[in-house]
């Protein structure tokens, strides 16, 4: 919406005059400059118009960085739409632009947070409404942040302050969510139609895995069961037809492959001629060579470079692939996948170590040039302890003496201000730089920060208020940062919508509106950097 503010505005302007001239004085208590006020401050009247618009900036992004690998993106996973809007407004505060910013849904916080079943494991077992559900959800609150912002600049400029280059240049919160539709929740068809309601949601990129859809299981997790490969693009097509049925001739798909710690498959597909698809798969399963007249009764029996044998089955009736395929099998997911419509890929690894997946991303490369992925930088990680390992063995092959190190014990906080800690911290801090740069990591993400923030600051929280603190911990640990930082909820009857209700409520039944904002509101206490008192006493729009 940046540098649309003014012209929309006008707009607005003459099409409310138009419509006033046209139905005469019925229309006479509508006032064209409130009206058109209101049209700009929600500029995205549909999920699709936020679908469209984010997916071209993500689009743009996409190839920015294809020609300069340090024009990375990144996203925050966020379970609710006021964590979304929070993280959004101090995006802006701090960093000045939304620009390269998204927003990630994660399918595992979905399960965890937001089912009616209450919290379950990432095993796609919660409703597939609520998946769309959140993303309505969060695009309301970013159309309620944009709204808020835009009527605090038109409060100063009707006090005669020049806010014009503000408005000509205001960005909106609205941003790209990449959304997790886990294995798809069902056949083709199921993956279609929700993914439909994703896109009709908001959605412009959509997150897909080749696992079994009704033995999904988190990435991090063991019993994962892959798809053969006829399948999952099935899944692809399914995801890219609900796009182009719905408009968004952009959209984008992320196509994420589990076969770099899945041991399992549930299928065997049909080959039908030499060294297709479904004859790269079955070279991956896990066989032994069996003699026609020694085969049991029922088995299956696959022949393999003119040999009879028997794929390993487990008694679930699931097969196993041969152990040391997991990366050749990775590779060639991501190959099929970019050849058969995705645009994404997202890789999940065992740790996060910039050398291993650059090897894997490299492979691809050389199929496919331009291939790009979006990375975990999973909680499920044990940073800390991976990057002084990884820090460990770069001392070790340098000559030091690691002496004073115990390899079994490196998160000992013994080993905080060490040479160790030093090298391991800044190997993080320069990680998604490094990611993007040498293992073609277009996007970095980290699923579930939001989840674990709550769950900490409750802890604190918790302990100081229920204990010797008391309502001290609150105020020292919370509402004095709040203000000291400027965080915008400080003023959390604003951050609702207070002030913004109050001149809506003046637009719809001038004087005779009742307010909320008068003297006697509370949050008055609180200074802010948005004027608002300053504008209510000037503009005398109190009750």
């Amino acid at each position: 919406m940046k540098n649309l503010q003014q012209s929309h505005y006008a707009s607005a302007l003459q099409t409310v005059k138009d419509l006033k001239a046209k139905f005469g004085s019925t229309w006479n208590a509508i006032n064209p400059e409130h009206a058109a006020r209101m049209t700009v401050q929600n500029q995205f009247k549909t999920g699709l118009d936020i679908a469209k618009y984010t997916a071209a900036l993500m689009r743009n992004d996409m190839a920015e960085y294809d020609a300069d690998a340090s024009k990375f993106t990144q996203s925050l996973g966020c379970w609710h739409g006021f964590v979304a809007q929070q993280k959004m407004i101090a995006v802006k505060k701090h960093h000045k632009t939304t620009n390269k910013k998204y927003l990630y849904l994660s399918g595992w916080m979905v399960a965890a947070l937001r089912s009616e079943f209450g919290p379950l494991p990432d095993q796609s077992m919660h409703e597939k409404t609520a998946v769309p559900a959140l993303i309505a959800e969060i695009y309301d609150f970013l159309r309620q942040a944009d709204a808020i912002e835009l009527n605090d600049l038109y409060r100063r400029q009707a006090l005669g302050e020049d806010v014009q280059n503000e408005l000509d240049n205001f960005e909106s919160h609205i941003v790209p969510i990449i959304a997790d539709i886990d294995a798809g929740f069902g056949n083709e068809e199921a993956t279609y139609l929700l993914a439909k309601k994703m896109i009709q949601a908001g959605a412009c990129a959509i997150q897909i895995e080749n696992q079994v859809s009704d033995a999904k299981q988190c990435g991090h997790q063991d019993g994962k069961v892959t798809v053969p490969h006829e399948d999952f693009i099935a899944k692809l097509n399914a995801v890219r037809y609900a796009f182009l049925e719905l408009g968004v001739d952009d959209g984008i798909i992320v196509a994420r492959t589990d076969s770099e710690g899945a041991g399992l498959t549930q299928k065997l597909p049909v080959s039908k001629t030499p060294g297709d698809l479904a004859s790269q798969y079955l070279a991956f399963i896990d066989a032994e060579v069996v003699a026609l007249e020694d085969a049991e009764d029922d088995d299956v029996l696959i022949k393999r470079d003119g040999k009879l044998m028997r794929p390993m089955r487990l008694p679930n009736g699931l097969y196993k692939f041969k152990e040391g395929t997991n990366i050749d099998r990775v590779v060639l997911d991501c190959i099929t996948s970019l050849q058969n419509g995705a645009d994404l890929l997202w890789i999940e690894t065992p740790t996060p170590n910039v050398k291993q997946i650059a090897h894997m991303i490299n492979r691809v490369r050389k199929v496919v040039p331009n291939a790009k992925l979006v990375y975990n930088n999973s909680p499920s990680f044990n940073w800390t302890l991976n990057f002084r390992n990884q820090a460990y063995d770069d001392m070790l092959a340098e000559g030091e003496n690691m002496t004073a190190y115990d390899r079994n014990n490196l998160m000992d906080a013994q080993y905080d201000d060490t040479e160790l800690c030093f090298r391991a911290d800044e190997k993080i801090k320069t990680f998604q730089m490094d990611g993007a740069k040498e293992a073609g990591i277009f996007h970095h993400l980290i699923t579930l920060p939001t989840y674990h923030t709550t769950a900490l600051h409750m802890n604190d929280l918790t302990e100081g208020y229920f204990g010797a603190e008391g309502m001290l911990a609150y105020v020292k640990h919370v509402q004095r940062e709040e203000i000291r930082k400027g965080v915008a909820c400080v003023k959390h009857q604003r951050m609702a919508g207070s002030d913004l209700g109050d001149d809506h409520k003046t637009f719809f039944a001038g004087d005779k509106a009742l307010k909320a904002g008068g003297e006697k509101n509370t949050s008055n206490q609180f200074k802010t950097n948005d004027n608002t008192a300053q504008v209510k006493k000037k503009l005398s729009i109190v009750a």
